[in-house]
């Protein structure tokens, strides 16, 4: 029987991970170097490699492939680098400083010299258009010609190359916004254009027009770099949809993807989260901390009850996206982060070296010590084998780059190094800390969930600084994101605001809305996915004091029991106890928008096979390495592990794209699918 595969690729700051599974759940992955100038050559040479190493000819392969689902940095890279399209913004008359105006907050409320961000679209590129909706969507001052010809004028003269259509109440009547796209559509039809009725139907003027801003800004690079990666993989024999996996933990195919561009935004560290929650659910451990470290960043998150938070208080780069996403906390602290000397104090981060000129024991011209520099001169990390896509690494210009620092600092090349891993594992716990104990969730009644390149050599010291007990580390951990968008489903969401206290909403409207909402979901589906369409239905409530609404399942509930609205309110509470460990009985509960997804549901994985390693009789290899003292220790080889087999620490265990610490006192237990399962010693 002919294999059939389902390829995955996550693209990140240094490597791009590619995973292919085959209907037998057998896996194969690599991992690239990325080529930031344009992602697309890496991912398809990273094909090209992939099958070589599957003895394949590449369209054969290609030909063999029923799915590439695929995350993508090029709109979180147009952010934080502002590298964006020339973005243009028409509003309602009176209404266009809204974007400059933000919500009257500053991002920190104690920061009183910071500047608030600047707006992606300067004031003389917002152009007011004479039109007005009222509240219920009504219309109080019809759409004038005269003043959209003007503004559309204008928008010519300054080249503009995106432009943001954002109406007053145009998300109760879409009307005066289509209106504007089919005149904009005639005159400028190589604008790219986005209508905040089609961005964000939702309450929230800021959080609308910011979010179809930033959709604008980065559309046209998104739209272009998805047709040229479409047209790669044409050429190269593939003739399946592409799937591009957006911030929610959905994919989508790449017209979509395309038209919703500010939802790939976390399109990376989306496929992590996903890789975890399926991992919480064939593990049974459904508390899980994702920790994911790379290249140039760390991403955490939070897996409850084997369910991945969504939210919609999201930001990048000082910019408002209020799409819903996963709840993902990232920060500046990878395997390339840079240690500098500061006013006499060692810090690193959050600059990183990336993939180029990358570390400086990558040989490829780097200068600043990282955080990998510093565990080659630990010995932690092995020159006796060559990273993907690169030459072994260079200790001897580690030690030069360590020293230069070292002098600096007054320490010797090994504090130095510690201090660097010290340093680095601070932050990182600070970030688990930001993302549960503020929170109000306590990360020793959670399992940290390691993965990522870089992760396995920091997350014993990690949890061990949290008092976290048990770690949970992939054979796979190195490609796990772009594991994770293969256990993604095809997604398509719709929301309308329905503001009301649960108190005095009736039962039976709620019911007709959620089937109006299941019905406009199916249809965006149907004809896209075989077999069965999943409704999940959800709502973003809050305390009628707060100001923020979290996201509440509401699957569970009986939607034909008269005390529907009682399930309602209690099924926010419920949900409220779980993110922040409290609940208010006593305090009114608002219900502010009502979503329903429509995924698929025949894209499950094949379940993952057992662990066919044969283990090895020859005893494992030794190494000196630094933990305060040099000393030797074991070196074992992670694919040589079988199921039930148990190494204490301090060792290392070792695999192609990834090495994992064991510190005194910590102990591993192999599970059946090759999986480490660590008990951490306490501090």
């Amino acid at each position: 029987m002919t294999p059939s595969y389902r390829i995955g690729i996550d693209v990140g700051g240094t490597f791009t991970d590619i995973v292919a599974i085959d209907g037998e759940g057998a896996m194969t992955f690599l991992k690239t170097p990325t080529t930031p100038e344009n992602q697309a050559v890496g991912v398809v040479d990273g094909i090209a490699k992939l099958a070589k190493t599957l003895r394949l000819p590449q369209s054969e392969l290609l030909r063999q492939t029923t799915r590439i689902v695929h995350g993508t940095t090029v709109a979180t890279n147009a952010l934080l680098e502002r590298k964006g399209a020339r973005v243009a913004l028409l509003t309602t008359a009176g209404h266009r400083d809204v974007l400059e105006m933000r919500e009257g907050l500053k991002l920190d409320r104690y920061d009183l010299r910071t500047p608030p961000p600047e707006p992606l679209v300067p004031r003389e590129k917002r152009f007011s258009v004479i039109e007005r909706l009222r509240a219920d969507g009504s219309v109080a001052t019809p759409l004038d010609k005269a003043s959209l010809v003007e503004a559309t004028r204008k928008l010519k003269e300054e080249a503009i190359e995106a432009i943001a259509v954002c109406y007053l109440h145009s998300y109760r009547n879409s009307r005066h916004e289509k209106e504007t796209f089919a005149y904009l559509r005639q005159e400028m039809p190589e604008a790219y254009i986005s209508l905040s009725s089609e961005v964000l139907a939702q309450i929230k003027e800021y959080e609308r027009v910011s979010t179809t801003v930033v959709n604008a800004y980065v559309g046209p690079g998104v739209r272009a770099y998805f047709a040229a990666l479409e047209h790669k993989l044409a050429e190269a024999g593939y003739t399946g949809t592409l799937y591009i996996i957006l911030s929610h933990g959905g994919v989508a195919p790449i017209e979509e993807a395309s038209r919703l561009a500010a939802a790939t935004v976390l399109s990376g560290p989306a496929g992590g989260v996903a890789g975890c929650r399926h991992a919480a659910h064939i593990t049974g451990d459904l508390n899980l901390i994702p920790f994911d470290m790379g290249g140039t960043s760390t991403d955490i998150s939070l897996i409850v009850g084997g369910e991945a938070a969504l939210s919609s208080n999201r930001g990048l780069a000082g910019q408002r996206i209020a799409l819903r996403s996963l709840d993902i906390i990232s920060i500046g602290a990878g395997g390339g982060s840079i240690a500098r000397a500061e006013g006499g104090a060692l810090d690193v981060g959050p600059q990183s070296a990336g993939a180029f000129p990358g570390p400086v024991c990558y040989g490829t011209n780097g200068t600043e010590p990282t955080v990998t520099d510093a565990n080659v001169v630990l010995g932690t990390l092995s020159t006796d084998r060559a990273l993907p896509g690169r030459e072994p690494l260079d200790k001897a210009a580690a030690d030069r780059a360590l020293d230069q620092l070292a002098k600096t600092l007054g320490l010797t090349r090994e504090r130095t190094a510690e201090g660097i891993v010290e340093v680095i594992n601070v932050k990182m716990a600070d970030g688990i800390r930001l993302a549960t104990v503020s929170r109000g969730v306590d990360p020793r009644d959670y399992a940290l969930f390691s993965f990522g390149g870089a992760a396995g050599l920091h997350a014993c010291d990690v949890a061990r600084g949290l008092d976290i007990s048990r770690i949970i580390v992939p054979n796979f951990a190195s490609v796990l994101s772009a594991w994770g968008m293969l256990s993604t489903p095809l997604r398509y969401e719709v929301s309308r605001t329905h503001i009301g206290d649960t108190r005095g909403l009736d039962a039976k409207n709620l019911r007709a809305l959620y089937d109006d909402l299941a019905h406009a979901a199916t249809l965006k589906i149907a004809g896209k996915t075989p077999g069965e369409i999943r409704i999940q239905r959800s709502a973003e409530m809050r305390y009628g004091e707060q100001i923020y609404e979290i996201d509440v399942p509401l699957d569970d509930l009986d939607w034909e029991s008269p005390n529907l609205m009682d399930e309602v309110t209690e099924a926010f509470r419920r949900r409220h106890e779980a993110l922040f460990t409290y609940s208010l009985p006593d305090q009114d509960i608002v219900l502010v928008n009502a979503r329903v997804a429509a995924t698929s549901a025949t894209d499950a994985l094949p379940e993952l096979p057992v662990s066919a390693a044969k283990g090895s009789d020859a005893a494992p290899h030794q190494r000196r390495i630094y933990l305060g003292h040099w000393r030797e220790v074991p070196v074992y080889p992670l694919d040589a592990l079988v199921p039930r087999q148990k190494i204490a620490g301090p060792a290392l265990i070792e695999a192609e794209t990834t090495t994992v610490l064991l510190k005194e006192g910590d102990h591993a237990l192999v599970n059946r699918w090759g999986w480490l399962d660590i008990a951490v010693a306490a501090r």
